[in-house]
C-alpha cells in the first residue's frame, strides 16, 4: 500500500494541500484494488486535475491492474508446477517438459504515470523514520563478545586462504571448484571478513545481506552448518591443543575456544534443526555471534568448506559425476536439490522462474530472463572474468603451492 509522506513544511493540523495529498493517496489505492472509472476518483483530487491528468491516472491504474492480474496468474502456474514436481520427486518419477512453464513472466508495457502525478505519492519510508539496516560484521563481533565472550582469532589474508585451501583439498574439493565459487561470490577480490554489499577493498557500501566470507554464508547457513558439524570442530580444536609442538599458550587458547564453541552449540540446539528455524535464530544475538565464527582463523575455513562439501555430497547421492565450479555454484545459489534439477536435460531450456521464488527471481539480476542452461553459462562467464582479479590469483598460487607439495 502507498503511504503519505510527512512533510516538514506542514507541522500541526491538516492543510488543504495535505488533505489533497491524502485524497490522492486514497484514490490511487482504490484504483489499484478495483476497476478504474472516472466516477471513482476522489472528488477533491478530480477537481484539481486537468482532464488529461484524470485520463492519464485512469489509464495507468487500469494498465497496472491488468498487468498485476497477469503476473499473479503466471506465478500461480509456476508454483503449481513446482508443487507437482515436488510430488513427482517424492514418488521417484521422471520430469517431463510438461512439468515446467516454458514462458517467461509478463512484462509491463503500459503507460507510465506522468511525473506531475507520480510526485503525489510518497516512498514507503517517510523522512525522519529510521531506515531498516542489516547487521554488520561489527554487530556480529559485538554479539560474539557479549553473548559468549568470544573474539575470533584473526590472521593475514594469505594465511586464511592457505588454511581454507588445505581444508578444501582434504574435503575432496578441487582448486577449480573453490576458486570459481570465490570468484563469483566475492568478485575475485574478497577478503575473509567481506560482507555482501561492502566493497572488500575500500570498505565502502551498505550490507545487502548477512553473507560473509569466501563462500558468502548467510547467518542461517552458519547456524545450520555449525549445528551439524560443531561437535567435530570442538574435537579438532582439542586435538590440536594436545598435538606435539603446540605451545602451552596456544594450547590454552585452543581449549578455551573449544569451551566457547561448546556453549554456542548448546544454544544453537535449542531450536529445531530446520532451515526456517535457523533463519530466525540466525538473526538473534546468539545467531549473529555464531555467524562471527566465519572470521576465526581456525573455525572459519572449516565452517565454509563443510558447506561446500555438503553440495558435493548431495550431488554424489543424486548420482551426479564430478561437478564443475559453475555447477557447484549453481547448487550454492539455488539450493542443492534445485541446482541439480536445473542441470537435467529436460530442465536446461526452461526459464529460471521455474526454480526460484518470485522475490528471488527479481532480486538476482543474473537470474532474470534466462533459462537454466543460460544461467549456468552466465555464472561461468562471470567467474572467468573474476578469476583474473588479485584475490583469485593469490588464491590460485596458494592452491598450486599446496598441491605441489
Amino acid at each position: 500500500m502507498l503511504s503519505l509522506m510527512r512533510s516538514p513544511l506542514m507541522p500541526g493540523g491538516a492543510t488543504p494541500m495535505l488533505r489533497l495529498l491524502i485524497g490522492a493517496v486514497f484514490a490511487a489505492q482504490a484504483l489499484a484494488l478495483a476497476p478504474a472509472r472516472a466516477e471513482e476518483i476522489d472528488a477533491e483530487l478530480a477537481a484539481r486535475l486537468t482532464p488529461a491528468e484524470r485520463a492519464a491516472l485512469i489509464a495507468y491504474s487500469s494498465a497496472r491492474q491488468q498487468f498485476g492480474r497477469q503476473q499473479r496468474a503466471y506465478w500461480a502456474r509456476v508454483n503449481a508446477k513446482r508443487d507437482a514436481r515436488r510430488a513427482k520427486r517424492i514418488l521417484a518419477l521422471d520430469y517431463t517438459a510438461d512439468d515446467y512453464i516454458a514462458e517467461y513472466p509478463p512484462r509491463y508495457t503500459g503507460p507510465e504515470l506522468p511525473p506531475e502525478l507520480a510526485k503525489l505519492f510518497a516512498p514507503p519510508t517517510a523522512p525522519g523514520e529510521p531506515v531498516p539496516t542489516l547487521p554488520t560484521v561489527a554487530d556480529c563481533l559485538l554479539q560474539a563478545k557479549a553473548q559468549f565472550a568470544f573474539t575470533p582469532s584473526l590472521t593475514s589474508e594469505p594465511e586464511f586462504k592457505r588454511r581454507y585451501a588445505r581444508e578444501a583439498l582434504a574435503a575432496g574439493l578441487n582448486k577449480d571448484q573453490v576458486l570459481r565459487i570465490y570468484a563469483l561470490e566475492t568478485g575475485g577480490q574478497g577478503t575473509y571478513d567481506m560482507q555482501a554489499g561492502i566493497n572488500p577493498i575500500t570498505k565502502q557500501g551498505r550490507p545487502i545481506s548477512s553473507a560473509l566470507g569466501y563462500a558468502q554464508l548467510l547467518h542461517a547457513n552458519s547456524t545450520s552448518e555449525f549445528v551439524r558439524h560443531g561437535a567435530g570442530f570442538i574435537k579438532r580444536l582439542l586435538a590440536t591443543a594436545a598435538a606435539p609442538g603446540v605451545s602451552r599458550e596456544d594450547a590454552t587458547a585452543l581449549r578455551a575456544k573449544a569451551a566457547i564453541l561448546h556453549r554456542m552449540l548448546r544454544v544453537a540446539h535449542t531450536v529445531p534443526d530446520q532451515w526456517s528455524y535457523h533463519v530466525r535464530f540466525g538473526a538473534t544475538p546468539a545467531g549473529l555471534a555464531i555467524h562471527a565464527l566465519n572470521l576465526d582463523a581456525d573455525v572459519g575455513p572449516w565452517l565454509q568448506v563443510v558447506k561446500l562439501k555438503g553440495l558435493l555430497d548431495a550431488a554424489e547421492r543424486a548420482g551426479r559425476g564430478p561437478l564443475s565450479g559453475s555447477e557447484l555454484e549453481l547448487m550454492n545459489l539455488a539450493g542443492p536439490g534445485t541446482g541439480l534439477e536445473m542441470m537435467l536435460p529436460v530442465a536446461r531450456n526452461m526459464p529460471t522462474t521455474n526454480f526460484f521464488s518470485e522475490a528471488g527471481y527479481y532480486r538476482n539480476t543474473i537470474v532474470r530472463d534466462k533459462t537454466a542452461g543460460e544461467l549456468l553459462r552466465a555464472l561461468n562467464e562471470r567467474m572467468e572474468s573474476n578469476l583474473r582479479k588479485p584475490g583469485a590469483l593469490e588464491f590460485a598460487r596458494i592452491f598450486d603451492q599446496l598441491t605441489q607439495r
